[in-house]
């Protein structure tokens, strides 16, 4: 499997505002990423970079090769579906539909109808007509029928509501099934859509922080609660996402990256372990306070 984009030493300032430090990362082919952070984290930046939308200040980003930005082989095989404004207020449905073709080569527009379908979208009506949950579902719509090599969604679902969420997790990780293809997508809901996820990114403060496949960061973060003293002892184990004490209960999140710590690992029988969402993991790892028991 090779790497289909690399990102390497990337910085970018924003009217003097340091959004992204010396980012350096690949996305691997036919595979789909999670990007998680907290809001400012500079996901958003990074994905416009990647996607061909705007120059990074130094460093270098390249998909399949080639740095996006005005190369036009390179950007008709990214579909990138942003939060909001993704298409022109004033044209139709039907319109945009019919203009797809042009962006993306492998544009099928028989799955296009089909999800016009099921998320009951009137062909007619124009991009200004729409609920902000229609609009996003039009997005979730082109970045399916896409099938681009290369598809990032940008927290796609504004205005959507949960089943009609859940419909968009079903109907991406069913094409994708049939027809693979590097997927990012970046998002604060993480457990609704945690089981699509294969490799996760976690951005803190315009870094990567941590990159991890799914199976490896849910085996290596735990919840250990029991006495100070066994606590403590287990803290020197790995790396302490996460310490807090109520009332004489002392718990730690851990994360232990070396394989032979984690294989020797001992609870004691006084403690208790219990295993984390990926939700609660990133609210961890994106923290930017250092906890320390009272």
């Amino acid at each position: 499997m090779t790497n289909q984009v690399n990102i390497n030493q990337v910085s970018k300032k924003i009217e003097k505002n340091q959004i992204l430090s010396d980012i350096h990362c690949s996305f691997k082919e036919d595979v789909i990423y999670g990007l998680l952070g907290r809001n400012g984290a500079g996901k958003t930046t990074l994905l416009n970079i990647i996607s061909g939308k705007t120059l990074s200040d130094s460093g270098e980003v390249t998909v399949n090769g080639h740095q996006p930005f005005n190369h036009f082989d390179t950007l008709n095989q990214i579909c990138f579906i942003r939060e909001s404004k993704n298409f022109k207020p004033s044209l139709s449905i039907k319109t945009i539909l019919k203009t797809m073709p042009a962006f993306y080569p492998n544009w099928n527009a028989e799955k296009a109808l089909e999800l016009l379908e099921i998320f009951d979208l009137p062909h007619h009506k124009k991009v200004s007509q729409l609920s902000k949950g229609m609009e996003s579902a039009l997005g979730i719509t082109v970045g399916i029928a896409s099938r681009s090599p290369l598809t990032i969604f940008d927290e796609p679902y504004i205005g959507m509501d949960a089943h009609a969420r859940q419909q968009f997790y079903e109907l991406l990780l069913e094409d994708y099934s049939e027809y693979p293809r590097t997927i990012i997508l970046s998002t604060h809901l993480i457990d609704e859509v945690s089981d699509l996820f294969q490799e996760i990114y976690f951005m803190k403060k315009g870094q990567i922080s941590m990159h991890e496949t799914v199976d490896q960061l849910q085996e290596r973060s735990f919840l250990i609660k029991g006495p100070k003293e066994a606590i403590e002892a287990l803290a020197t184990k790995g790396k302490v996402l996460d310490r807090s004490s109520f009332m004489g209960d002392y718990s730690i999140t851990l994360y232990i990256e070396d394989a032979e710590e984690l294989a020797n690992l001992h609870i004691p029988a006084s403690c208790s372990r219990q295993k984390l969402s990926l939700q609660q993991l990133m609210v961890y790892l994106t923290n930017h306070k250092e906890e320390s028991f009272t």
